[in-house]
């Protein structure tokens, strides 16, 4: 028995692929590589099956909550924009009063 999933809805349109939309695909992809790593690390560590088990469920589920969460609260393009928004200073300062006389001088002679 083979699944079709639809994966694009529209041409120019985000891919969304149940609910998670854009880049979000992308992080749960890493997060699952990054769990198959660290369950390889801890069954090489020796500990036992059981317990690696355990542990990558737990972390496997936290990753799904987060990424679905966090898909559905900022959207396709929400979580770069309040990144991006984090780092514009909220107010310039400059203590030189030589920098706004060069750039009145430098506007007046472009003109």
């Amino acid at each position: 028995m083979s699944s079709v999933y639809q994966i694009n809805k529209g041409v120019g349109r985000a891919i969304e692929f149940r609910g998670l939309k854009a880049q979000y695909i992308g992080f749960l992809a890493a997060g699952l590589v990054g769990l198959l790593l660290l369950f390889a690390a801890l069954y090489l560590c020796g500990l036992s099956l059981y317990l690696c088990i355990v542990v990558i469920g737990v972390l496997g589920i936290a990753l799904f909550m987060t990424v679905i969460r966090m898909s559905h609260k900022y959207g396709q393009y929400g979580l770069l924009k309040s990144n991006a928004k984090r780092i514009i200073p909220a107010a310039l300062c400059s203590r030189r009063r030589s920098l706004f006389t060069n750039l009145n001088s430098s506007v007046c002679q472009s003109r």
